[in-house]
């Protein structure tokens, strides 16, 4: 199973925004669609970075509560793994698992195309171990 299957059950819609955007703004996007990450692209939809409400959090730690009028790109993670659309599941899921972080953004001719989280991928596998149990109690009862 390919990112592109997931993408095509759960749709493609993506929330970003922009590196000059404050961390308050960031914040109510986050709260308002209850998500924990949004994706930093610029007009064309290039990936710029992301920002977790980890990235805010750490922020506001380091920087007190006067961090939240700063940009997002000063905060965000600017070195972001991406996807494609044609990596498997697993794959994608390694990758989550040894970086540590729970939002992958899929790319397409460089542009934003989609975002899988860590939640999407366990679905999936848990759906696949789901399905190849119920053909392994019919392949033992047929057996």
């Amino acid at each position: 199973m390919t990112i592109a299957r997931i993408l095509a059950e759960k749709g493609r819609q993506v929330s970003t925004t922009q590196p000059h955007r404050t961390l308050t703004e960031a914040l109510a996007v986050l709260t308002e669609k209850n998500i924990g990450a949004v994706v930093v692209t610029d007009a064309e939809a290039h990936v710029l970075g992301i920002l977790s409400e980890r990235d805010i959090v750490r922020a506001i730690g380091r920087g007190g509560a006067i961090a939240l009028n700063d940009a997002v790109s000063k905060h965000m993670t600017a070195r972001v793994i991406t996807t494609t659309e044609n990596e498997c599941v697993s794959a994608a899921m390694g990758k989550m698992s040894s970086q540590r972080f729970r939002h992958l953004p899929v790319v397409k001719d460089g542009k934003l195309a989609g975002l899988v989280s860590i939640g999407d991928l366990v679905k999936y596998r848990l759906a696949e171990m789901e399905r190849q149990h119920e053909a392994m109690k019919e392949y033992i009862a047929t057996a």
